[in-house]
């Protein structure tokens, strides 16, 4: 750890600052509660933290014993999963985030907008059982985004997860999903439908009936979505 970072305190709530409340760390121990265990896939939940500082993070938390570095004996890589102590914070880093939810209100919520981290998460979270039985792929357009970041594709195979594609997958696309990148966000958080978005005419769905009917459904929204919001 940041030996100028210290707090120089004996208070138990001073030490556990030093180790989880550096920046971004956080966010990579929530990163690591998701499920994510691979160093690339680390850097799709935490996109605009470098490599470089995410690599430092892991090796911090690696001396702290909160996460745990394993050498995969197929792919030889490593993978970083929590310890017992890692787990053990899964209750602080839930409650910041509901926290966050409720009472951070709406136009700091929506403020810093990512394509990446938004469809990453909706990849992570998407429900596949009220799709239909067969692989359904979903092309997201955010037409103010340049053209480079304006197309998203979720290829949902049944028994074999969620893809998430940045170029055209070569599929036949059931449904087109065209909106903003706020609109799609604030369904995401919670603080909107895709009925009432929809309705609004601020997202077009085009494409197969049942899908775009159940897409509230399967939509991968974010764990926290279900809190309410308190902030005025």
């Amino acid at each position: 750890m940041e030996k100028d970072a210290g707090y120089g305190q004996f208070c138990p709530v001073a030490m556990a600052a030093e180790l989880v409340c550096t920046r971004w760390t956080p966010l990579v121990l929530c990163e690591l509660m998701a499920g994510s265990t691979r160093f690339n896939d680390l850097r799709k939940g935490v996109p605009r933290m470098s490599p470089a500082l995410l690599s430092k993070r892991l090796k911090e938390l690696e001396q702290a014993g909160i996460v745990e570095r394993r050498r995969d004996p197929v792919s030889g890589s490593h993978d970083y999963h929590l310890t017992q102590a890692g787990r053990d914070l899964r209750p602080v880093i839930e409650t910041l985030g509901v926290w966050g939810q409720r009472w951070l209100e709406t136009r700091v919520s929506l403020r810093n907008l990512d394509p990446s981290l938004l469809m990453w998460d909706m990849r992570r979270n998407l429900d596949p059982k009220p799709m239909p039985a067969r692989r359904s792929t979903i092309q997201f357009l955010y037409p103010e985004l340049p053209q480079s970041r304006r197309s998203w594709w979720l290829v949902v195979e049944p028994g074999a997860g969620t893809d998430l594609c940045r170029t055209d997958p070569g599929f036949e696309v059931d449904l087109y999903v065209e909106t903003d990148l706020r609109t799609m966000t604030a369904i995401w958080m919670g603080l909107a439908t895709v009925e009432q978005e929809v309705r609004a005419d601020r997202m077009r769905l085009t494409g197969d009936r049942g899908l775009r009917h159940a897409m509230q459904r399967w939509l991968g929204l974010s764990v926290f979505a279900r809190e309410r919001k308190l902030a005025a």
